[in-house]
């Protein structure tokens, strides 16, 4: 396997804004496949204070060296001013799937 996979973890606040950046990302090859996770609250530090929110766990699974132009990508489509973007590197997988993966998220090409 020649490309390395990441899992992609990014929080959103509700499954609409999940659902509009995981299909803009898979439509334009920048993952392969996305899963969206509603009903995860988060507590957390923000500007002095803790806060907590109601959010939706967006995964999105990519080549590992298109992470940096997919998390750009999500964060001109976020409405957060610092979304929760991570990289987590898959170690292992079922080979035709990680195939799979990095054939579908290695970009579309431009017309």
């Amino acid at each position: 396997m020649d490309a390395e996979i990441s899992l992609v973890y990014v929080t959103t606040p509700d499954r609409d804004v999940a659902h509009a950046i995981a299909r803009t990302v898979v439509e334009e090859g920048l993952a392969a496949c996305a899963n969206i996770i509603p009903g995860m609250e988060s507590l957390y530090r923000w500007q002095g204070k803790v806060e907590s929110a109601q959010e939706c766990v967006l995964i999105l699974k990519c080549r590992s060296s298109g992470f940096d132009a997919l998390s750009s990508r999500v964060c001109t489509l976020h409405p957060y001013e610092v979304p929760c973007i991570l990289a987590l590197p898959v170690t292992a997988g079922l080979p035709r799937y990680l195939a799979w993966l990095s054939a579908e998220s290695a970009g579309r090409p431009t017309v």
